[in-house]
Parts: structure tokens; C-alpha cells; sequence
């Protein structure tokens, strides 16, 4: 099993390798944005800040989303993202929609 830390949200979960970073968010309440969930949108970007050695290759449609500049800093888009080990993630919360309380 591996471990994702999700910095932003401060949630942690396990899962086997090649783990969707989307999906375990989205299953374990990890906090990550996202609208799409197929690489169409770019909501759900993120910056992996430990353990980018333990991510697959770059996909074509992570590349519309991000720059090299990005992607050698470390971002990802979690929804193409799998995880191959220990991971920690975070992101730019999303803005509150308006009529609802933070």
C-alpha cells in the first residue's frame, strides 16, 4: 500500500499503486478541485511536493494544461495523475461559489 498526503486539506489515505490521484481524492475526501474529471477542464492541477519519482509519465492532455516550467516544478493533473508510491499533493483551494459559507 501507499500513502497520499493531502497537504492543502491536511487528509492522508492509502491505496495500492497505480491509484488515480483524482479518484482516491474524490473517494477519501482528499479535497482536491476538480469539475471534469477527464483532463478537459485543468481544475484539478496540483503540485506534487514529495515523491514526484513515484508518478506515471506525463500525459498529452496534462501538457495542454501545464507548461515544461510547470511540470518541472512539480505540477500534475491529479485526474491523469496514477501514483506508483508515497506521495503529498497540494493545490489552490477553489474559491467559495457565492451564496454559500466558507
Amino acid at each position: 500500500m501507499i500513502t497520499v498526503a493531502f497537504l492543502t486539506s491536511g487528509k492522508t489515505a492509502t491505496a495500492a499503486e497505480q491509484t488515480s490521484l483524482l479518484r482516491l481524492s474524490i473517494r477519501e475526501k482528499g479535497g482536491i478541485p476538480f469539475k471534469c474529471g477527464g483532463g478537459i477542464c485543468g481544475t484539478c492541477r496540483c503540485k506534487v511536493e514529495q515523491g514526484i519519482e513515484n508518478t506515471d509519465a506525463v500525459k498529452p492532455k496534462e501538457r495542454r494544461h501545464l507548461t515544461e516550467a510547470d511540470l518541472a516544478a512539480g505540477y500534475r493533473m491529479a485526474c491523469q495523475t496514477f501514483v506508483t508510491g508515497d506521495v503529498a499533493v497540494s493545490w489552490v483551494p477553489a474559491a467559495p461559489r457565492p451564496g454559500t459559507v466558507a
